[in-house]
């Protein structure tokens, strides 16, 4: 597999150097994004169809951002056809922020707002090293409130309702838990069930669960640089009729695949699918699955979610072109 570079090449310093961009960025600019076709998918259990590509918020935090600036990262997001927002109890006041930006900005009914919560004792599994929602190393974050207290929270923070999507956000959580999502569903303040894990030592349990639990949605890791999820968890998915939300599509804390690709330019076939950056190639690489339902990579700036927006507009990968995408990774071309 890819090594990383040592090296930190962040996506701001790639936009800077005009690195990031392809050779045929300039005949399609991200502000035409919203000119072309919308990629939208199916979520199996319903037939709602989605756009694939979201926004991932663990990052969302005044402490490090201004709200404005989180605010118009959303706006930003809707204009471009994003729809799909994560987030969780476990992420600072990121669901605070969200709720306050959805109402100035009228847009909660346009949004499918996914959260998550922790039953009380509920452990994270995998390896050590960051939890999910973490944005830096560090010590895993700390919630006080469990279960309904949890959900009722959410709620208030994010000015809503009801959630589209309420996940158990450790696998340890879905069994306690499951009682009371089923009854938030049939209570309709919520719509869809799920459960996250994005550590590949969690994908035999992540797999146990989705035979066990009546599951509308999973969160798993995926990436081009880390294609497990495909061969073990993905055809689970297809068989329980079981959307797959892509956490980490650009690599995460496991290896950014960002950081792996230093000065090298994108390739000029990757217009083929209208790809005009490398984190465009990424992500239009995860969502052209055809078990994925749609990706949340984590944006806090206006010219980053316009960078990932634009991979959920235009064409899509076939097979051959995925094939394609991964000899050209896997080989010692692109590092």
């Amino acid at each position: 597999m890819p090594k990383p570079i040592n090296a930190l090449i962040t996506r701001r310093t790639l936009i800077g150097t005009g690195l990031l961009v392809g050779a045929d960025a300039a005949l399609t600019p991200w502000a035409s994004a919203a000119s072309l076709p919308l990629i939208k998918k199916k979520i199996p259990s319903t037939g709602e169809q989605i756009p694939a590509m979201g926004i991932g918020t663990n990052a969302f935090h005044t402490n490090r951002y201004k709200y404005e600036e989180l605010r118009d990262v959303l706006e930003r997001m809707h204009e471009l056809g994003g729809k799909v927002i994560d987030t969780a109890g476990l992420y600072g006041d990121s669901e605070a922020v969200i709720g306050k930006a959805l109402a100035e900005l009228n847009l909660r009914n346009q949004m499918f707002i996914a959260t998550k919560f922790n039953a009380v004792g509920a452990k994270e599994g995998g390896p050590p090293g960051p939890a999910p929602g973490t944005p830096f190393p560090g010590p895993p974050p700390v919630d006080t409130l469990f279960g309904e207290e949890s959900f009722e929270r959410s709620l208030m923070r994010l000015q809503t309702d009801h959630i589209d999507l309420m996940q158990a956000h450790y696998l340890s959580s879905l069994e306690p838990l499951m009682p009371l999502l089923q009854k938030l569903k049939k209570d309709r303040k919520i719509r869809y069930i799920g459960v996250t894990t994005i550590s590949g030592q969690d994908h035999p349990l992540l797999i146990e669960c989705m035979r066990k639990y009546p599951i509308d949605f999973i969160q798993v890791d995926y990436s081009l640089g880390n294609r497990e999820a495909a061969k073990t968890v993905f055809p689970v998915a297809r068989e329980r009729k079981i959307a797959v939300m892509v956490a980490v599509p650009l690599g995460g804390h496991f290896g950014s695949l960002m950081n792996q690709i230093s000065n090298r330019q994108l390739p000029s076939w990757a217009a083929d699918i209208d790809a005009t950056s490398w984190s465009q190639f990424f992500l239009k690489y995860v969502i052209s699955h055809p078990d994925v339902t749609c990706a949340i990579p984590g944006s806090t700036q206006p010219e980053h979610v316009e960078d990932d927006q634009m991979a959920g507009h235009g064409r899509i990968a076939n097979a051959a072109m995925r094939k394609r995408m991964e000899e050209f990774w896997d080989s010692n071309e692109s590092h």
